[in-house]
């Protein structure tokens, strides 16, 4: 009984070392990864420590062996493409690295999907290139964008009758409508379109159009602003230094441009945001003293309540206060 039992247990150890050495060989090869069933070394006649020079000098050799108009055997088309595969993996570095991690970890099923799927499905473009020509392509439809605004801005300015009329007797005064029609007969429509013409010439030469609607600046696209970014930071960083010293350290009095900039950050608005803003509004922030916090505290209490008034006086919030009043939640309905 004993001996039995010692020579089973025998045959079993000899079984699962059996196993254990076979299970890397039999699962490292994995249907649909790489050259799937088949060792791609041992396709190519090569072995893990070949050059990529032997690689490529086997894979030549096979190829024209087993080149289909040279080859006619029935399996010539899929010895082939198993030669031309598992080239393609062993020739690249980073591929080849996983393959052979593939074969020296059979265990990591799931792994082996997702590094061969990833390094298929991955783009093959540097990222570089991508990155710069999403930049450029992001700085031209910025840029033309800005055009498109600012030449809305332009036409509205030459349709509006007001700016329109000071256009036309600025021409006249400058000549510049006369000589167009002292040249030759002329229809209505050229005529018209002349007028056109020299009107938006005039009011782009004198209108003074800030903030989204500003004539556009090629310093201000994506690209030059990215480009400038270090130029940009040292200036930020001596502007915060000398506003420390001067104002914090130093209490000097704030100037004109320092009210200017503390009144924009109390408002929460962007550069081009306030000087898109009225002038007469902006002296009247200066005149109120906005730069100092309690006075900007009280005029938003003030502006807060100006546009509750504005509410309680608009047609759609009487309507509302009407309907709360006779059917609110302080009505009471008795059903008949």
């Amino acid at each position: 009984m004993y001996k039995f039992n010692m020579a089973s247990v025998t045959a079993a150890i000899l079984s699962c070392l059996l196993v254990i050495c076979f299970i890397p060989s039999s699962f490292a090869f994995i249907e649909g990864l790489y050259c799937g069933t088949e060792n791609c070394y041992e396709i190519l006649g090569v072995n893990r420590e070949s050059t990529k020079g032997e690689i490529g000098k086997a894979y030549r050799s096979l190829a024209r062996k087993y080149h289909p108009d040279k080859y006619k055997g029935e399996d010539g088309t899929e010895k082939f493409q198993q030669i031309a595969t598992a080239y393609e993996i062993l020739r690249d570095e980073d591929e080849r690295r996983d393959y052979d991690y593939m074969l020296d970890n059979p265990e990591e099923y799931y792994s082996h999907y997702y590094r061969y799927y990833r390094r298929k499905v991955a783009p093959q473009v540097d990222v570089r290139i991508v990155i710069a020509v999403t930049i450029s392509v992001i700085s031209a439809i910025q840029y033309f964008s800005w055009w498109s605004r600012y030449k809305s801005a332009i036409n509205y300015l030459a349709m509006s009758p007001k700016y329109r009329i000071r256009a036309i007797d600025q021409a006249k005064k400058e000549g510049r409508l006369d000589a167009n029609k002292k040249k030759g007969k002329r229809s209505k429509e050229e005529l018209k379109e002349e007028e056109d013409k020299v009107v938006r010439t005039i009011i782009e030469e004198n209108a003074d159009i800030k903030g989204g609607y500003r004539k556009p600046n090629i310093m201000d696209i994506l690209w030059i602003q990215l480009v400038l970014s270090p130029y940009y930071i040292v200036m930020y960083i001596a502007w915060f230094v000398r506003w420390t010293w001067k104002f914090n350290i130093l209490r000097h009095e704030y100037g004109l441009d320092e009210k200017h900039h503390i009144i924009r950050k109390n408002l929460r608005l962007t550069q081009s945001q306030y000087e898109g803003m009225d002038e007469f509004e902006k002296e009247t922030m200066l005149d109120r003293s906005l730069w100092i916090y309690e006075n900007f505290k009280e005029y938003k209490a003030e502006k807060e309540e100006e546009m509750k008034a504005k509410l309680a006086e608009s047609g759609r919030h009487k309507s509302y206060r009407r309907y709360m009043k006779k059917n609110g939640v302080g009505r009471m309905y008795f059903d008949d």
